[in-house]
């Protein structure tokens, strides 16, 4: 039997990167899959390619910085499937790159409303359509969720706080058959990270990362799916480092 089997999940930002590679995981393992991006052309064609494999897929847009879209996002769910075993917040942006003192404002909020605030409306809405059956929602965080680094202090604040939030969560609905837990991603060939740097950059990138390269979305989906199946039911309230060595140091 598959891992996810007659599953119903959800994933934000699964238009390109790590989300994409996790839809796909998700639905070869059973799983009926939602896919959610602020990008129409990008999801759709996510859905195309699982169900031109035999799997169960469908899109919904919707822009996580908005509470109203989540709420849309689990009631269109609940309605097409009957009901919600995993999310996976996903969704999120690197922002602009400033010392503190000169960030840009704007930059602030929007990294903030995404990357922090979207992680917290789609609990706000995933965990209540999960109390009658418990589920497995995971929040994508970063290394960055543990350390810092110059110039992204929006970013950097905004993944501790995902690590932070998740923990609390995660005590609030232990009892109540709802696990809660975080990533931390390193450095990982996703658009974010390869379109938006030269090459220059990105061979520094990788000298930060004992195991000598970046990694790959479909190995940080392998993780998702571990922690997203059954096989992790006595795990909750933990943030997992997936990240070449980068914190150890």
């Amino acid at each position: 039997m598959k891992q996810l089997e007659n599953k119903v999940a959800i994933i934000t930002g699964a238009g390109s990167g790590i989300g994409r590679s996790t839809a796909m995981l998700f639905a070869s393992e059973g799983a009926k899959v939602v896919i959610s991006d602020v990008n129409e052309a990008h999801g759709n064609s996510v859905v195309d390619e699982i169900t031109k494999n035999g799997g169960a897929a469908s899109f919904i847009k919707a822009d996580s910085s908005k509470p109203e879209d989540n709420e849309a996002l689990v009631k269109q769910t609940l309605d097409k499937y009957g009901a919600l075993d995993i999310a996976v917040n996903n969704a999120g942006i690197g922002g602009p790159l400033a010392v503190t003192g000169e960030y840009p404002l704007d930059g602030w909020k929007k990294v903030i409303d995404i990357n922090l605030s979207g992680v917290f409306y789609g609990l706000r809405y995933q965990i209540p359509a999960m109390l009658k059956n418990g589920g497995s929602i995971i929040n994508v965080a970063s290394i960055l969720g543990q350390v810092a680094t110059k110039f992204s202090p929006a970013y950097v604040a905004a993944k501790h706080g995902v690590v932070g939030l998740t923990r609390a969560a995660a005590l609030e609905y232990a009892d109540k058959k709802i696990r809660v837990n975080s990533i931390g991603p390193g450095y990982i060939k996703t658009p974010l990270v390869m379109d938006s740097l030269d090459a220059s950059t990105l061979n520094g990138l990788v000298g930060l990362h004992p195991i000598g390269r970046l990694g790959e979305s479909e190995e940080v989906a392998e993780l998702l799916l571990w922690l997203a199946s059954s096989k992790a039911s006595f795990i909750t309230g933990a943030y997992y480092p997936i990240d070449g060595g980068y914190l150890a140091q």
